[in-house]
């Protein structure tokens, strides 16, 4: 049984495993570059080892290091959270090689499932309905053009190797096809070291949907419902929610055997997610599989009741799953926010620095998963998400209020950050009725980037004074003032011009 485990992440991730290990009583290790010397995760685990200078590629992302790490400290497994090396085929066959125990799936899933091309190949094989496209990587341009001519426009263009929205080109007109094949391809190489892509026919007005999937090594597969993930940003996912609010029962109960079916396809065991486009119509097709823990899968934590990093490490340890289908189901509904440290006024653009003032949301049904503090130094080097803020209640309007509540009540001052950009989206009447697709947040951009109206700034700025001018007369009273018109003051000066705020 797993003893000690080594988490080979940082920021919320880390933190978060580590304290699902506490609960079943396992030790853990932290691991830190330069740069989080001082961070949370660093104060939360049983240990924490130096593991290298801040740039990743020197610290999180080797393995090396890693390994020698998980020796030394004693540590019988090894977490990688997600992103840094958790789809990493080659750490997974290392940590095998050494005896360590990689709480995640094997080698051969990772290599298979993370090539998109391959993973093609796999869906269509088990039947599972893929976007219709190429299954083999383009060699040249000319077959590009033809393949294109076939399909019809519009495509995507993608890496194989893609992930985050890198290698990625949406093509709708005939000349800018070998510019965009070009440029995805440069992109991939840089990011990923493999330049090969690949065309899908492009779906119109798409819904990005997920399925949690869980499988122990003994072949039992379950999904733990879906996830609809469709506010984006550049590819990239802003607010998830459960269930859906384009999912009918029949359909979800397709997917969701789809899903298992896609696992099941390569082997499986783990935590993994099978994403879908969903199209207007509810016809839906496989996208990708992500081979480790997703960011947003406190949402199904919270609406089916597992803990999903708890399972994970059973898994590992070689049990069998104590789930059943038949016994799971969705209860309430769960939004989750990703906090960025960015400005979404200038183009979010990163906002390092460091924390003046935080004060994070409370509540009923309400989590916060996060790393900063207050003098914390946000450091350049990584995401700038820094927390992840989760609603739960028993519908999804009730949700959605709860959510503004916790967005409004979350005040960090000394960076700038995404809050009053999320908070629109919880105002926004698309959001709102669950009218909304891969392009809400282009679709409603004027509105969401709309700046604080003149009138609250006021309202807070005469707050801000009248507390100014109520600790001025408190120091003036300690010298003989007369304490009576202190509180007069404060009852004139502050009261009045904040009356609307309360």
């Amino acid at each position: 049984m797993i003893k000690k485990v080594l988490v080979a992440n940082r920021g919320e991730i880390a933190i978060r495993i580590i304290r699902s290990c506490r609960e079943m009583g396992i030790l853990t290790v932290a691991v830190y570059s330069e740069s989080d010397r001082t961070s949370m995760h660093v104060r939360n685990a049983d240990e924490a080892w130096f593991i290298g200078p801040s740039p990743s590629s020197e610290s999180y992302l080797n393995i090396e290091k890693i390994i020698d790490t998980a020796k030394r400290s004693g540590a019988d497994a090894i977490h990688p959270g997600y992103g840094f090396l958790s789809e990493n085929a080659k750490f997974s066959q290392r940590c095998s090689d050494e005896g360590i125990i990689f709480i995640g799936p094997s080698p051969f899933a990772i290599s298979n499932m993370g090539d998109k091309i391959t993973a093609r190949k796999h869906m269509i094989a088990a039947g599972v309905p893929v976007v219709p496209g190429t299954t083999e990587a383009i060699k040249s341009e000319e077959e590009a053009l033809e393949t294109i001519r076939q399909i019809g426009l519009p495509v995507m263009i993608k890496a194989s190797a893609g992930g985050g929205g890198k290698g990625m080109r949406l093509v709708k007109d005939e000349a800018n096809i070998l510019g965009s094949i070009r440029a995805a391809r440069s992109e991939a190489q840089t990011a990923f070291g493999d330049d090969a892509v690949y065309i899908e026919k492009y779906i119109e007005s798409p819904h990005h949907i997920e399925f949690q999937i869980l499988a122990d090594k003994h072949g039992n597969t379950i999904h733990l419902f879906e996830r609809e993930c469709s506010v984006q940003r550049r590819h990239q996912k802003v607010i998830e929610e459960t269930p859906s609010t384009i999912m009918t029962p029949e359909v979800r109960e397709e997917m969701g055997k789809h899903a298992v079916a896609a696992a099941k396809a390569v082997n499986y065991y783990g935590a993994g997610t099978i994403e879908f486009i969903v199209d207007d119509n509810l016809n839906y097709f496989f996208l990708e599989m992500n081979t480790r823990l997703q960011v947003e899968h406190p949402i199904t934590e919270r609406v089916v009741g597992v803990d999903l990093v708890k399972e994970q490490i059973n898994i590992a340890n070689g049990e069998k799953l104590k789930l059943k289908q038949e016994e799971l189901s969705q209860f309430g509904h769960a939004i989750e926010c990703r906090i960025y440290a960015e400005d979404p006024h200038q183009n979010f653009m990163p906002s390092p620095g460091k924390i003046k003032h935080i004060t994070e949301p409370l509540g009923l049904g309400v989590r916060h998963d996060g790393y900063v503090y207050e003098g914390y130094e946000i450091p350049i080097y990584y995401d700038p998400m820094i927390s992840k803020l989760i609603v739960w209640a028993k519908t999804r309007n009730e949700a959605i209020a709860r959510m503004k509540r916790a967005l409004y009540a979350y005040k960090i001052t000394g960076i700038k950050t995404s809050i009053p950009f999320l908070a629109k989206i919880m105002e926004c009447d698309d959001f709102i009725k669950g009218n909304y697709n891969t392009h809400f947040i282009e679709n409603n951009q004027d509105f969401l980037l709309q700046r604080q109206p003149c009138g609250k700034r006021c309202q807070d700025m005469a707050l801000i004074a009248a507390y100014i001018h109520y600790k001025n007369k408190l120091d003036n009273a300690s010298h003989g003032a007369n304490g009576d018109s202190e509180k007069n003051a404060w009852k004139e000066f502050g009261r009045k011009k904040a009356v609307s705020r309360f």
